[in-house]
């Protein structure tokens, strides 16, 4: 039995690979407590074998990893939003607008990583990171959403959502003007932070807030 379940998405948009996955699976390979599932980037098809996951494993901590291109930082979510507002379809060619992730349920789930204390972690691990308080309302907050819902039904088990950056070969292969960060430092922060979720029961009292 996974004590962490992590997943990553497949490539979307475009894009010939997915940091999310690539970090996600190098993680596992190296941890025997680390059970590594790749996620299809298809609002129908992603809550499911997250699910499927999760009920596989039975994991005490569940994070789960997505790109978001054009940050600089590695950034651990607070908060998830019910709604998916599609900019772009989605894998299965699927774009929903203004529709709830889960009917008549809360508005908003916050994470249960300490995500100020991963933050932390990350930048002592030589990996820049921050807090972030928006998801998006794509597939990542999606599942991020779906996540939280799905515990609420687990009491004890903790999860939350991280965001990563562009992995060099993507900017390298579009040629776009993007801040990247290596897979190998991603699976290094995304180590660090699962480590502290589970050692860690009370977030640290600093800020982490957001003018805008």
């Amino acid at each position: 039995m996974a004590r962490v379940l992590m997943t990553g998405f497949a490539p979307f948009g475009g894009e010939p690979v997915n940091p999310s996955w690539q970090a996600v699976s190098l993680l596992g390979a190296r941890r025997d407590d680390v059970a590594a599932v790749e996620l299809p980037c298809e609002f129908a098809a992603s809550l499911p074998a997250l699910r499927a996951a999760f009920l596989e494993h039975r994991p005490s901590l569940v994070v789960c990893v997505g790109q978001a291109g054009g940050r600089l930082e590695v950034t651990p979510e607070r908060v998830a939003i019910n709604l998916v507002d599609a900019r772009i379809p989605d894998n299965a060619g699927e774009q929903p607008v203004d529709v709830p992730v889960v009917p008549d349920s809360p508005a908003a789930y916050f994470t249960t990583l300490p995500v100020k204390a991963c933050v932390a972690a990350i930048r002592e691990a030589r990996v820049p990171a921050s807090v972030s308080h928006t998801a998006g309302t794509y597939v990542c907050n999606q599942v991020f959403y779906g996540l939280m819902h799905l515990l609420a039904e687990f009491p004890g088990v903790r999860g939350g959502f991280v965001h990563v950056p562009f992995s060099p070969e993507q900017v390298a292969a579009s040629g776009k003007a993007a801040p990247s960060l290596g897979v190998d430092r991603i699976a290094h922060a995304l180590e660090a932070l699962a480590d502290t979720a589970l050692a860690t029961t009370e977030d640290l009292a600093v800020s982490a807030g957001a003018e805008h």
